[in-house]
């Protein structure tokens, strides 16, 4: 109902003052337009005209704080009521906050209705809809299937290729001798790619961590195979070949710690095993050496034997290590001749030993007996066993 039918119905069931005046009221009320004018769009009665609405309505104050009127006797009080809850859904008045003068009767108000939501500061943004045919779906999702199926597959040849030959056959990927071709190259590429970051990282500025005499921890005896016996020091020499003079060159033990400056360090030796040691050295620096009997100009790498290793069961076992010239050339490596202050022991590789703490343990070789300078990388005893090359840590 609008406010025009509103006034045609209050015209024509009562036309006394007091009606009429809250007619004029009710037609009189602003609309909608603001919240302030929401906010203040109350009934309410004039003083000179309280008298009469309280006598005839005889409204106490209990009642008249009331949010609603209800249970109000007299038809007039009615026929006022009645439109109101349509015009609180056009105007949604709410309780006049004014200051009211002392003595005044109190105004009869509408049910206020819900307060007025704050507006967020960041509204939520209502749910956005992304609308795609059904052939682009269709197509993606074929895509998908096909890729992930031929990465399964490739997946799944490249992992069982490396399997062993005897499980391939047995799962009759394969029949006879026949083996997947490049296997060992891939597998060696795969083995080569931690020794490519480490000779990348190698710089002969770049220090591994030295310590105090305090932390140095036991250091046990870690001989490929059994310890030699050593009858074989008194007799020992160290053979230089490839050198750029182009002589061969022995020295022996006395000739290294006269000619030579003893330097020392405490550093860790890592094991390829897992485990790793403290341990105080003292030797003459490989660099000094090759100061002193320089390698070929070709020569980029050096082999280091040890001819007096043994196996396991205590026979002779020749053991070798490739060692690049940069990694020999480095101010750590130390061709050792003391141990923790004191002459190097057979569980230590008497009378010397190769020490590279930029090295794995396996590259320090014990008990050396020749160093021979060549230009491609040479022979190395445990890469030939399926073991990296460069070890560099």
């Amino acid at each position: 109902m609008n406010l025009e039918e509103n006034r045609n119905a209050l015209q024509s069931k009562d036309t006394s003052p007091t009606n009429a005046r809250t007619e004029r009221e009710i037609v009189a009320l602003p609309g909608p337009e603001s919240g302030e004018e929401m906010l203040s769009a109350s009934l309410r009665l004039e003083p000179s005209e309280a008298g009469e609405a309280a006598g005839e309505l005889e409204v106490s104050p209990e009642e008249a704080k009331a949010p609603a009127l209800t249970n109000l006797e007299g038809s007039e009080a009615a026929e006022v009521e009645e439109p109101q809850p349509e015009l609180d859904e056009v105007l949604r008045p709410s309780v006049d906050h004014e200051p009211k003068p002392v003595g005044s009767t109190p105004s009869i108000a509408a049910d206020p209705g819900p307060a007025l939501k704050a507006k967020s500061f960041f509204p939520e943004e209502p749910p956005q809809l992304i609308k795609v045919a059904p052939s682009v779906l269709r197509h993606w999702t074929r895509r998908d299937v096909l890729l992930f199926g031929a990465g399964a597959i490739a997946a799944l040849a490249a992992g069982g290729s490396l399997l062993p030959q005897a499980t391939l056959e047995r799962l009759g990927v394969i029949h006879g001798n026949k083996t997947w071709p490049r296997k060992e190259w891939f597998l060696n590429r795969a083995l080569r790619i931690d020794d490519d970051v480490a000779e990348a990282l190698y710089s002969k500025n770049r220090l591994v961590p030295t310590y105090a005499k305090s932390q140095i921890t036991p250091l046990k005896n870690n001989y490929n195979g059994a310890t030699p016996d050593p009858g074989y020091i008194p007799d020992w020499h160290l053979t230089l070949e490839g050198l750029a003079s182009g002589s061969t060159v022995s020295l022996n033990i006395r000739t290294l710690l006269t000619r030579f400056q003893v330097h020392e360090e405490i550093t860790r030796l890592v094991c390829v095993e897992g485990w790793s040691a403290i341990a105080w050295w003292s030797g003459l620096r490989f660099d000094d050496l090759l100061r002193a009997y320089p390698p070929a100009s070709q020569a980029k790498w050096v082999r280091v034997d040890s001819s007096v290793n043994l196996d396991a069961s205590g026979n002779p076992d020749p053991y070798f290590a490739s060692l690049d010239l940069p990694t020999a050339r480095h101010p750590q490596t130390l061709l050792a001749t003391h141990f923790n202050g004191q002459p190097l022991t057979v569980d230590h590789g008497a009378p010397l030993r190769l020490l590279v703490p930029v090295k794995l343990g396996l590259k320090n070789v014990k008990a050396i007996t020749k160093l021979s300078f060549v230009a491609e990388e040479p022979r190395d005893y445990w890469a030939e066993r399926g073991y990296s090359r460069y070890d560099g840590i």
